[in-house]
């Protein structure tokens, strides 16, 4: 069941009747315990979005009428840890992450709980999102929307601008992506990479609104998600994140892709949260 601070029953109440920050903290504190018993994991993942997936999660998506894409499969973590928050996923099952045959998969897959889509190929769901979202203008759904979760490592991919493209030229105002900026990927620094800036300045070259905010200050977030629910075109909000956000006792040479988490330092995780928590 929800915890008793979040006090409500439905996923689109405003910033002014949940604790944001604390949210995105209880976030954390799940998925740490959710990589706890493998010893490693894609907890970067979640340190960096967690802001973002609060402001998500409490003040935008409608999951009885709106249309949730994690495109990159790795975050899921995230989305499981948010749902079992809101209290549609059971603590049981979120307590099977990652292990054989649980349907709660460490990257996500086309049987992955709590959302509508999912794709281990990385940049390949916006293009689900593009296509959910032009079903929705067929069917004279004005009131739905579609979200889509975007890594900035799949901006090295040329899908992504592809689907950008298709929806700035359709005006489909009911897109919204949320880019987790976290200059991170498996190969190191996206900035080391591939350049993939400006962000901004690329995808409104595409004919979309652009809000480049502080991924971790989730009232920032929500601040942009309701811009974007009267815009007139799609919208994308770039979160300006940190992989180690939210926990000091990370070392600093933490592999923020995919980090070790032994017991100790697993303990001591868990202590820092639920300390903070209190």
């Amino acid at each position: 069941m929800p915890h008793e601070w979040i006090g409500r029953t439905t996923m689109n109440d405003t910033a002014d009747h949940i604790d944001l920050t604390r949210f995105a903290d209880r976030l954390r504190l799940r998925a740490v315990r959710m990589v706890a018993p493998h010893g490693f994991g894609y907890l970067g993942q979640v340190l960096s979005s967690a802001e973002l997936l609060a402001a998500l999660y409490c003040t935008a998506y409608r999951p009885d009428r709106d249309k949730l894409v994690c495109s990159p499969g790795h975050y899921i973590i995230g989305m499981y840890a948010a749902a079992a928050e809101m209290g549609s996923l059971g603590e049981a099952q979120l307590a099977t992450y990652g292990e054989n045959d649980s349907p709660l998969e460490a990257i996500g897959t086309e049987r992955s709980p709590a959302i509508d889509l999912t794709c281990g190929s990385l940049s390949t769901g916006l293009s689900g999102g593009v296509g959910f979202a032009l079903a929705n203008r067929l069917k004279g759904r004005d009131d739905s929307r579609v979200y889509v979760l975007v890594s900035d490592g799949e901006l090295e991919e040329g899908q992504v601008w592809e689907a950008a493209m298709l929806a700035g030229h359709h005006r489909l105002n009911q897109l919204v992506v949320l880019l987790d900026a976290n200059d991170s990927q498996v190969d190191g620094p996206v900035s080391s990479i591939t350049t993939v800036e400006p962000i901004a300045a690329k995808w409104e070259s595409f004919g979309w609104n652009a809000h480049d905010v502080d991924g971790h200050d989730a009232e920032a977030v929500a601040k942009a998600l309701s811009a974007a629910a009267t815009a007139e075109s799609p919208t994308v909000v770039i979160c300006r994140t940190s992989t180690a956000q939210g926990l000091s006792v990370l070392p600093p040479d933490a592999d923020g892709h995919f980090i070790k988490l032994p017991p100790p330092l697993a303990e001591a995780a868990i202590g820092e949260l639920e300390s903070r928590l209190a």
